[in-house]
């Protein structure tokens, strides 16, 4: 876990449940539509995920198996959506963490809470990065020179992420605190626009998963300067860790899925069963490597472990330092 001297936080991989067999009959008549709900738009890494996944489940714990996609408010409308759905396992939610773990503590007026979501499984494992765009000279190869470039451009100097709030928000926050980036923070709905305003020069960074910049990265206008996890990633193996370059931060998020709180045990006991062995195989783990996601399960009492750890550190540490969603 973390090092509450150093602003590191952020949970390692909790031993994984046993991968189970596809359930047998035993679970009773499989439902007739199910649906994976995301609260972001197409085509980023947790759209992706939900899709891949979907397809898998579609025959098995449904007869057929649909995304949605309810981008808003920093990913709070998805996570509102299945509190409200039916809990009969037709209505599944893949979030970031830090909708459940960090919006509790940065927004007073927040519309849920833990208890309103059931845990079922982990899905992914993310680093996030920080990447600069065509409004920073090719010059500005470094975090060293990009943060220097900021202090010297105050009026150029801006960052995104995928929401007020979130987990890449605070860490442009802890990087302007140990960096004195002198930056404004712009949060978009999800990274996938974020990242298009990067590209096109309309904002100079971005801070989000690094999956969503790898597609980019060939082209030459998108440069990742560093990473927020413990170590080098192997999707980036050249690209340093903030920890590297003397920032004392190291966070690593989760993607998980889970039901609306009031789904029976059994209910969620069989949507776990379903998806474990749907996220093991290994075509969706390789498809999932180039998007920047180390796709893995975990059983339903090891997500909740996992999220109510993370939720109490990153509430220590909103504490300290005073971050809110408006920072």
């Amino acid at each position: 876990m973390s090092t509450r001297r150093h602003f590191i936080t952020g949970a390692a991989a909790l031993p994984l449940g046993g991968v189970l067999a596809l359930p047998s009959l035993a679970w009773g008549q499989g439902l007739e539509l199910g649906r994976i709900v995301s609260g972001f738009p197409p085509g980023g890494t947790v759209d992706v995920l939900a899709r891949r996944v979907a397809d898998k489940l579609r025959g098995s714990y449904a007869t057929n198996m649909v995304v949605e996609n309810k981008p808003g408010a920093a990913g709070q409308i998805g996570v509102i959506t299945v509190k409200d759905a039916n809990p009969d396992g037709s209505t599944l939610l893949l979030t970031p963490s830090s909708m459940l773990s960090i919006y509790p503590y940065t927004y007073p007026k927040l519309q849920y809470k833990l208890e309103d979501v059931a845990p079922v499984s982990v899905g992914a494992y993310i680093n996030h990065g920080l990447a600069v765009g065509p409004a920073v000279p090719a010059s500005v190869k470094t975090l060293k020179d990009f943060l220097a470039w900021t202090r010297a451009n105050p009026d150029k100097a801006s960052y995104g992420s995928p929401g007020a709030g979130s987990m890449p928000h605070m860490i442009g926050v802890l990087i302007d605190k140990f960096g004195g980036a002198g930056w404004r923070h712009i949060p978009y709905r999800g990274t996938v626009p974020g990242v298009q305003d990067l590209l096109g020069g309309q904002i100079s960074a971005f801070c989000g998963p690094i999956g969503d910049y790898l597609p980019h990265l060939k082209t030459g206008k998108l440069r990742v300067l560093a990473i927020s996890g413990k170590s080098r990633s192997p999707f980036l193996p050249d690209v340093p860790t903030l920890r590297e370059l003397g920032m004392p931060l190291a966070v690593r998020e989760w993607y998980g899925f889970f039901l609306p709180g009031k789904a029976s045990a059994t209910t969620v006991r069989r949507a776990a069963a379903y998806l474990q062995p749907a996220l093991a195989q290994p075509d969706l783990v390789d498809y999932g490597r180039q998007f920047g996601l180390d796709i893995q399960s975990s059983s339903a009492p090891a997500l909740g472990e996992l999220l109510q750890a993370d939720a109490e550190e990153w509430r220590r540490l909103i504490k300290q330092i005073g971050f809110t969603a408006e920072s």
